[in-house]
């Protein structure tokens, strides 16, 4: 009897330093659109992602549970990576190919599946907390922070990418520029409204209500495109705005009621995150 018992405290004592490494979380809603004139629809949503961790290494898987392609659909894996820290080098492995969504419906889809999995080594190097990485396709990223300001910037085939963001006088501001073309995006709080700004004209304002959030938003009008060898073609969209009223409840869901003066809907969702 006495063996039987050792026996089972020591099952119970590596079952628990199996799972002690293991972090599982998620968050699941459901939202109802009337969709303005047209029919009025239900979808759901559930997400779930498990971390383990052993020493310096890290392991991250994400599933989509119940996604909205119909109440029978399978659940489907969005995410696989694993990082691992040895001395000044972290290798970071992405195992799982996103596939695109190849349908034309006007907001410029990819035509062809790209293949995203690879793997990055990056170097801490001791010139200014700079990090050194390179990735399995040859693109070579410089990062780091010097007096305030965090820079990046990765040299690739096709077009090289910077991105420089900083805190200045209570502004946030984010610059990017990727084979030549510039975007911006600027934030800041204004007697307790949050405001954001970026170069397609969109604006943002999240303020405080009565224990709601309220936020207002601009969404600039989307210009048409005509299709490519890689992408399909880009449908004409016209401005719009949203007021979007979001209450956090002690119980740890969250409701939102969100109307768009794009088809004149109004979308009711309660979510919760675990």
């Amino acid at each position: 009897m006495k063996k039987l018992i050792a026996l089972f405290a020591v099952s119970t004592l590596a079952s628990t330093a199996a799972t002690a490494g293991i972090a599982l979380s998620g968050t699941s809603s459901v939202s109802y659109d009337d969709n303005g004139t047209a029919a009025s629809a239900t979808t759901y949503d559930a997400d779930i992602t498990l971390v383990g961790t052993a020493g310096g290494t890290t392991f991250t898987y994400s599933m989509d549970v119940a996604g909205n392609t119909g109440n029978n659909a399978n659940p489907t894996t969005t995410a696989a990576d694993m990082t691992s820290t040895i001395g000044p080098i972290t290798i970071a492995a992405d195992m799982f190919q996103v596939n695109e969504s190849n349908l034309n419906d006007g907001d410029g889809d990819a035509k062809l599946d790209s293949d995203d999995t690879g793997v990055t080594i990056s170097l801490d190097a001791p010139i200014g907390d700079a990090t050194i990485g390179l990735d399995n396709s040859g693109n070579v990223t410089v990062s780091g922070s010097w007096s305030g300001v965090t820079v990046s910037h990765t040299g690739k085939k096709g077009g090289d990418t910077t991105t420089a963001s900083a805190a200045i006088a209570g502004m946030d501001i984010s610059v990017t520029n990727k084979a030549g073309a510039t975007t911006w995006t600027l934030g800041t709080t204004v007697s307790g409204v949050d405001l954001t700004l970026n170069s397609s004209q969109a604006i943002t304002a999240a303020f405080g209500l009565t224990g709601n959030t309220m936020t207002v938003s601009h969404i600039a009008a989307v210009s048409s495109a005509v299709s490519t060898a890689t992408t399909h073609s880009v449908s004409a969209v016209k401005a719009y705005s949203t007021v979007a009223v979001s209450r956090d409840l002690t119980s740890g869901a969250a409701l939102s009621a969100t109307y768009s003066s794009f088809d004149d809907s109004l979308t009711l969702k309660a979510s919760v995150a675990f």
